[in-house]
């Protein structure tokens, strides 16, 4: 296949490329990565008549201030994985990303680019829904900043406006009590994922016992998504073990997953109950051994 006729911009900076957007109405893309929109190019499922190129507007690199681990939307996923202030504030990421396509593709995609795709087999999205993430937005009335669990709105769907832009990630750092984990099923290596869930554990003030936890599915919905917490109440004050596998089973129990024909909705449940038990059971194992 080949891509539809449309006109090219690459600028400099995110004002010139939100006036651009402005400018434009609804006819334009943005290109960061370029690793899904020119997949949709060729296949003709977008059609924009402008391709606005972003990919000089920020050089920035990860940072930290303010108990915040800062990434440059334009972060590509292979610094993701290698750069040592992800590693260490959030391994989470820099785990989950080591599933994410193949080499070419971690080396050109970008994670604001990953989370404005808003793809609901995301492994991004659910590791930024489960360390309860933020997005700064820039767009013609200034710039915003904007929750990751009211960033996804469906397939492919995102709550930032048309003529808005994300400019950086935000995720809390990692505190010394926390424990981590990432486990999806895919058909062969660099598919999308059919199930992936991400799990945060953070114990109490003695690391004994577990004090809260966040759980993020992708692949189970029409968006990358968080478990209810009354759904992980069981797991307050335990440490894991069967109180996991009680967890799991409610959270599995709660979704309704569509079947494709990669897998079917009772296939779904039954991974989201397997690889949630394995997470949580995971991240308390980390979150222990951290606090030792």
């Amino acid at each position: 296949m080949v891509a539809p006729a449309f006109e090219y911009v690459a600028t400099g900076s995110y004002d010139e490329a939100v006036r651009l957007l402005a400018d434009g109405g609804d006819e334009e893309k943005i290109l960061a990565g370029g690793q899904s929109l020119m997949q949709m190019l060729n296949l003709r499922l977008a059609h924009p008549e402008l391709l606005i190129d972003i990919n000089m507007a920020d050089e920035g690199q990860p940072s930290v201030a303010d108990g915040m681990l800062r990434l440059p939307a334009l972060t590509r996923h292979r610094v993701l994985l290698e750069h040592d202030l992800v590693r260490r504030h959030c391994p989470l990421l820099a785990e989950a990303v080591r599933h994410v396509g193949n080499v070419r593709v971690r080396n050109r995609g970008t994670v604001g680019g990953s989370l404005a795709h808003a793809d609901p087999t995301s492994e991004i999205g659910s590791c930024a829904l489960a360390t309860g993430a933020h997005v700064a937005v820039r767009g013609p009335d200034g710039d915003r900043t904007v929750p990751v669990s009211e960033l996804f709105v469906s397939y492919w769907t995102t709550a930032l406006a048309e003529s808005e832009i994300i400019t950086d990630v935000l995720i809390p750092v990692g505190r010394p009590r926390q424990g981590w984990s990432f486990h999806e099923m895919v058909r062969r290596t660099s598919d999308f994922a059919i199930v992936a869930v991400a799990a945060m554990v953070e114990l109490n003030e003695r690391a004994d016992t577990i004090a809260a936890t966040r759980v993020a599915l992708a692949g189970v919905a029409d968006r990358v998504t968080l478990a209810g917490q009354e759904l992980l109440t069981g797991l307050t004050g335990s440490t894991g073990g069967e109180a996991a596998d009680a967890a799991a089973a409610r959270i599995a129990g709660s979704l309704e997953p569509s079947a494709d024909v990669h897998a079917s909705g009772d296939y779904r449940r039954r991974l989201v109950r397997v690889l949630t038990a394995r997470a949580l059971r995971e991240a308390y194992a980390h979150a222990a051994g951290a606090a030792a």
